[in-house]
C-alpha cells in the first residue's frame, strides 16, 4: 500500500498535464532503451556466437559516444521539447525498422543500421529532458515531486524492463520485442508533442563546441592524482561493458539456461547496483575511501571469476548481485574521491571527461570477450574479465592509498549538512562537493541575516547559535544549530518569504543559490524532503497570516 506521502508525489505530478506527459514518455523511453539493448545482444549472439554479439555492442555504442556531446547541445539551440519529441521519433523509427527487418529476414546491415539509429538517438532524451522540467513545474512542490518520479524510474527501469525482456526472449521472437518496444516509444513521442515547454537558450549562439572537452583532457594531462582516477573508473567501465555479453555467455553458453534467463541475470546485476547504493551511503564523511573502492574492485571483478570456476544457476544469481553492489560502491567511491582533490575550477569539465569515457569504455569492454571465448572458451571470458577489476586495483594500490591520505575532506561541514534532513540523503560524491562549496559567515548577535522581500541568493545552515525568524514583525520560529533557512526564495524563484536576525552570536555555512537547487532538485530523496520542508514553511506562514486576520 503506498504511503500518504508516496501518494502525494504522485499526485503532484499527476495534477500538471504537462509534467505527467514528460514523465509517462520518460517511463516508456526507459524501459524501451534496457529492452532494445538486451534483445540485439541475443540476437546477434544466436548469429555469430561472441564475436557478432561484441560487434554489434561496439556498433551501437560507439556512435553514441560519438556524438552525444554534439547532440546534448540541441536542447539548448531549438526549441527543446521539440527536440524531444524528436528524439523519440527517431528512436521508434530505428527500432521499428530493426523490428521489419528481422521478421522480414532483411539483410543483417539493414537489422543493424536500425539498432544504431536508436541507439545513437537515445543521447538526446535526458538533455532534453533536463532543460524541460523545470519550465513546466507551477511550484517547488512540483517540481521535487517529478524529480522524485524520474528517480524512481531510473532506479526501476533496468530491473523491470530485464526481467520483462527476459519473460519475453522465453517465450516469443526477438523481432516481437522490438516492435513492442517501437511501438511504446511511439507512444512517448505522442505524450510529449503537445507539451508547452522553454525556448532555446543558446539560439544563435557559437558557444559549447568541443573546446570544452578539450579543456577536460587537459585537466587530465596536468593533475597526475586525476589519471590514477580515471584509470581505475575506466577499468569499471570496461568490466561493465563486457557483462551485458558475459551475460550471454553465462545463460546460454555456460549454463544452458535459454534466452531468457540473460534478462534475468541482468536484473541481478541491476538489483545488486540498487543494493550497493545503500551501501554506499555510509562513505559519505569517510576519512580514507581506498579500502572500500578496492572492496567494490574485488566484488565486481572477483564474482564473475568464482562463478567460472564454480558454474551454477543459484551461485550466478547470488555473485552477479554482489558483483552489482561492488560496481556501485567503486563507481561512487571513486567519484568522490575525484571531488575530494580536484581543483574546483577544473572539476566540472573533468566530470565532462568521464562521461565520454564512459561510454568509450562500455564500447571497449565489449570487446574483450571474443578473444578470451577464442583463446579459452566460455569460462576463460569469465575468469578473465572478473580478473580485470582486482589486478588494477591492485596494481595502483599503493598511488590509490598516498592519493586517499593528501585528500582534504570537509568533515566538519560534511557532519552538519548529514545532520540536516534536506541533505541527509544525497550520495557521498553529491554531499561532499557541497560541503566544499560551502562558505563560513560569523556574524554577532542582532545582525539581519537576510530581509523580508529582498531577493535571494543564498541557503545559510547553522553550525553554531540561534537567529529569530519574523514576518512582519511577528516571529515564526527560534532555529538552531543543524537547521536551515533560505531555501523558499531560491527553489521558487520568489523573494524573501521572511527575515531572519540572530540571536546570539552564530556561526554559519552559506552555499549558493546555483549548486544547493542543482543538488537538491537534481536527486529524487533530496527532492521529497526539500518539498516538505517547503510545504512545513509555507504552512507555518500561512497559519500566522490567518491568526493576524
Amino acid at each position: 500500500m503506498l504511503s500518504v506521502r508516496t501518494a502525494r508525489i504522485f499526485r503532484a505530478v499527476l495534477a500538471n498535464r504537462d509534467l505527467r506527459r514528460v514523465e509517462l514518455a520518460y517511463a516508456g523511453f526507459n524501459g524501451a532503451e534496457y529492452a532494445v539493448w538486451i534483445a540485439m545482444l541475443v540476437f546477434a549472439f544466436g548469429r555469430g556466437g561472441t564475436n557478432e554479439a561484441s560487434f554489434v555492442a561496439i556498433l551501437q555504442l560507439a556512435p553514441a559516444a560519438i556524438f552525444a556531446p554534439f547532440l546534448a547541445l540541441l536542447a539548448d539551440r531549438h526549441r527543446p521539447v521539440l527536440v524531444l519529441f524528436g528524439g523519440y521519433l527517431v528512436q521508434a523509427a530505428g527500432v521499428g525498422i530493426t523490428a521489419i527487418a528481422i521478421a522480414a529476414d532483411a539483410p543483417v546491415p539493414i537489422i543493424y543500421a536500425g539498432a544504431v539509429i536508436a541507439s545513437t538517438a537515445i543521447t538526446i532524451t535526458r538533455p532534453a529532458q533536463a532543460v524541460i522540467v523545470p519550465s513546466l513545474a507551477r511550484s517547488a512542490e512540483e517540481l521535487t515531486a517529478t524529480n522524485v518520479v524520474s528517480g524512481w524510474v531510473e532506479s526501476g527501469g533496468v530491473l523491470l524492463a530485464s526481467a520483462l525482456t527476459g519473460v519475453l526472449l522465453a517465450v516469443a521472437g526477438v523481432d516481437l520485442i522490438f516492435g513492442l518496444v517501437a511501438a511504446l516509444l511511439l507512444v512517448s513521442a505522442l505524450l510529449v508533442v503537445r507539451v508547452d515547454g522553454p525556448a532555446p537558450s543558446l539560439a544563435g549562439s557559437e558557444d559549447g563546441g568541443p573546446s570544452e572537452a578539450l579543456a577536460g583532457f587537459a585537466a587530465l594531462r596536468e593533475h597526475s592524482h586525476l589519471r590514477l582516477l580515471m584509470g581505475l573508473l575506466m577499468g569499471e567501465f570496461l568490466l561493465w561493458g563486457a557483462v551485458d555479453i558475459l551475460f550471454v555467455v553465462l545463460a546460454l553458453d555456460v549454463l544452458d539456461l535459454g534466452e531468457g534467463w540473460v534478462g534475468y541475470l541482468n536484473a541481478a546485476f541491476a538489483a545488486g547496483g540498487m543494493l550497493g547504493g545503500l551501501a554506499a551511503v555510509t562513505l559519505v564523511g569517510r576519512r580514507y575511501l581506498a579500502p572500500p573502492i578496492a572492496l567494490g574492485a574485488l566484488a565486481c571483478g572477483g564474482a564473475f571469476v568464482v562463478i567460472a570456476v564454480w558454474p551454477s544457476t543459484a551461485s550466478a544469481v547470488l555473485l552477479i548481485t554482489l558483483s552489482g553492489a561492488g560496481r556501485l560502491v567503486l563507481d561512487v567511491g571513486c567519484r568522490t574521491l575525484v571531488q575530494r582533490t580536484t581543483p574546483s575550477e577544473v572539476l566540472g569539465r573533468v566530470f565532462g571527461v568521464l562521461e565520454g569515457l564512459e561510454m568509450a569504455g562500455l564500447a571497449l569492454g565489449a570487446l574483450l570477450i571474443p578473444p578470451l571465448v577464442a583463446l579459452g572458451g566460455s569460462k576463460a571470458a569469465l575468469l578473465g574479465a572478473g580478473l580485470l577489476l582486482p589486478v588494477l586495483a591492485a596494481l595502483l594500490a599503493r598511488p590509490l592509498i598516498a592519493v586517499d591520505r593528501s585528500a582534504k575532506v570537509p568533515v566538519v561541514e560534511i557532519a552538519l549538512l548529514r545532520s540536516m534532513p534536506l541533505f541527509a540523503a544525497l550520495p557521498a560524491p553529491a554531499i561532499e562537493g557541497l560541503a566544499r562549496a560551502l562558505e563560513p559567515v560569523e556574524l554577532p548577535a542582532g545582525t539581519v541575516v537576510m530581509r523580508m522581500g529582498e531577493e535571494g541568493d543564498r541557503f545559510y545552515a547553522i553550525a553554531q547559535g540561534e537567529v529569530e525568524v519574523s514576518r512582519d514583525g511577528t516571529t515564526v520560529a527560534h532555529l538552531g544549530r543543524a537547521a536551515g533557512f533560505g531555501e523558499i526564495a531560491l527553489l521558487e524563484d520568489v523573494p524573501r518569504t521572511a527575515t531572519v536576525t540572530a540571536l546570539t552570536d552564530v556561526r554559519l555555512y552559506a552555499l549558493e543559490k546555483g549548486p544547493f537547487v542543482t543538488a537538491v532538485t537534481g536527486h529524487a530523496p533530496a527532492a521529497q524532503a526539500a518539498s516538505a520542508l517547503v510545504s512545513q514553511r509555507r504552512d507555518e506562514l500561512a497559519r500566522l497570516a490567518a491568526e493576524g486576520s
